[in-house]
């Protein structure tokens, strides 16, 4: 199909106009009181990064106390404090918030051809209910912690005399977060697309976003009020989830999962909105199969809803439940597959550009598809019985998590740095961070999953001498990896400090967020964009654009 896009002339002369968005006013109030969708984007990067690390702390702890059977730091009691520490601040103060929240408020509207998001206020309003639980998510460490790993299983959050009321109600405040966030994000995408954009014209960027605002508005609800209820469970005892009360544990579980898993794909479109971009860009070739691409995140957002009871097929439910939940599960791999098969074909014979953004895409590419395919294995219910809660599901759940979403975000982040900051990082140490980010995974996980597969229980903090090796071999590639996130934020820290001008299109994007001024300018264009044919068409890209420095 040939397409052709819309070129913007990105400077024209208007006197009086703002440089860019960064520079367009200073102060701290500036930032604080913003209501322009890049700023608050800025500000949850920041955010989200920060909850990262210290996320990766905690998982780095966790491996050094592993590395003794009988453990080497810190008390059965603490151990569980430190890796439900690291799991809840990973899940919910960075991969779920981190790309829709940085990324999604920094490129979303640019990609519409916007000025900003349709309600401004209410997108501030997210940032400061994010700001908010994670305030209180640290405050319920100074008030004694939380011991009940990030699922939070009644009936030991009933019990346990941590504090779950005060982490529950910072999972509340960023329940509404997300919701505010999604709502946005849809009445963003219907009302201010750009004269022509249809949707059929959207970057898939816009469709993956547009799938997991659905996920966020109908799915975080249910979340919201199960803690809650956990809340006037433990304070009240109303007897809802503890068996001594008439309550049923496993109900909790139900409705856990009934948004959790939904929520595993509110953290993965995202990322394969960005693998979209980054394949289409840096292999200088249309994207095979847009449509099919597009439709597949709607029925990956459907099915998620179906698919809960897979986590539960030792809980005691229903023999024909468990067939029709290991039904979709391996249903649901079909649009995920679709999106796999459809990379790999824009990548062959394109033009590829071997730099950070894309080597990062290929190791999602790789990472994702183990990740992927050990899913589909842990959906077949003989193989599931004697793999649940050992640490294949570790290394699963890893793979896809943080080997595929983090992968993805670190690819979105070094494809849209120049465009978001002007400036751009030094190219050969981001390639050498992404090498060592890489190998560091996989020796993490890779033993996991042999562990797994032998029995190693998952959640323990001791274990016997047969997994001595594996769980050493596990700790030195975590501390790999960890050298190669340090030195990654390295660099991207050095890139603001030494200012070294970007080019006004980096990577020769034909989307609209490319045919903006670097860095954009306050309300994005200086004149509305107007769309008159297809995306993903590089045959009519002006590389002149290509060859000029920002000024």
């Amino acid at each position: 199909m040939t397409t052709n896009v819309p070129v913007i002339d990105a400077h024209p002369t208007v006197p009086g106009l703002p440089k860019n968005y960064l520079n367009c006013s200073r102060g701290f109030m500036s930032w604080a009181g913003t209501l322009d969708h890049k700023r608050i984007g800025i500000m949850y990067l920041i955010g989200t990064l920060l909850t990262f690390l210290a996320g990766g702390v905690f998982a780095l702890l966790v491996r050094l106390h592993l590395w003794e059977p009988h453990g080497m730091l810190f008390t059965n009691e603490k151990y569980n404090q430190i890796f439900t520490l690291h799991g809840a601040f990973m899940v919910f103060l960075f991969v779920i918030p981190a790309i829709p929240g940085a990324l999604g408020n920094m490129v979303l509207p640019l990609m519409l051809g916007a000025k900003d998001v349709a309600l401004p206020r209410l997108n501030l309003l997210s940032f400061y209910l994010w700001l908010s639980g994670a305030v209180l998510a640290t405050l319920a460490i100074v008030l004694g912690g939380f011991d009940t790993g990030w699922t939070f299983y009644a009936p030991y959050s009933l019990y346990t005399n941590q504090a779950v009321v005060t982490i529950g109600l910072a999972i509340f405040l960023l329940g509404f977060s997300s919701i505010f966030t999604g709502l946005n994000f849809i009445v963003t995408t219907h009302k201010l697309r750009a004269a022509g954009l249809t949707w059929f014209r959207m970057p898939l960027f816009v469709w993956a976003i547009y799938a997991t605002a659905i996920l966020q508005v109908l799915a975080t609800p249910v979340l919201g009020i199960t803690v809650l209820l956990v809340a006037f469970e433990r304070l009240y005892h109303i007897g809802i989830f503890d068996p001594r009360l008439g309550g049923d544990p496993v109900l909790f579980e139900h409705f856990f999962w009934f948004y959790s898993h939904p929520a595993v794909y509110i953290m993965v479109l995202p990322a394969f909105g960005i693998i979209s971009e980054t394949v289409s860009v840096h292999s200088r070739k249309p994207l095979f199969g847009y449509k099919l691409i597009a439709f597949s995140s709607l029925a990956i957002a459907i099915i998620s809803f179906l698919v809960w009871g897979h986590h539960m097929f030792t809980s005691g439910q229903s023999t024909y439940a468990m067939f029709a939940f290991s039904f979709l599960t391996f249903f649901v791999a079909i649009p995920t597959a679709i999106k796999e098969f459809s990379w790999v074909a824009t990548i062959w014979k394109g033009s590829i550009a071997l730099n950070s953004p894309m080597l990062y895409t290929l190791a999602f590419l790789i990472i994702f598809a183990i990740g992927g395919l050990t899913g589909v294995i842990l959906g077949a219910l003989n193989v599931d019985l004697h793999l649940h809660d050992t640490y294949f599901v570790v290394a699963h759940f890893h793979y896809v998590m943080m080997g595929s979403i983090a992968l993805a975000f670190f690819a979105g982040l070094h494809h849209w740095w120049p465009k978001m900051f002007g400036v751009i990082y030094d190219e050969t140490l981001a390639k050498i961070a992404c090498g060592i980010i890489f190998v560091g995974f996989n020796i993490t996980f890779v033993p996991q999953f042999i562990m797994g597969s032998q029995g190693m229980p998952r959640r323990y903090a001791t274990y016997v001498d047969e997994f001595h090796g594996y769980h050493q071999v596990s700790t030195i590639g975590a501390m790999i990896l960890g050298s190669g996130v340090a030195l990654m934020v390295y660099y991207l820290v050095a890139s603001l400090l030494q200012r070294k001008p970007a080019m006004e299109n980096q990577w020769g994007g034909v989307t609209l967020d490319w045919q903006t001024p670097t860095p954009p300018p306050l309300e994005n264009f200086y004149a509305p964009p107007k769309v008159t044919h297809e995306v993903y068409d590089y045959s009519t890209l002006d590389l002149k654009t290509l060859q000029r420095p920002v000024s």
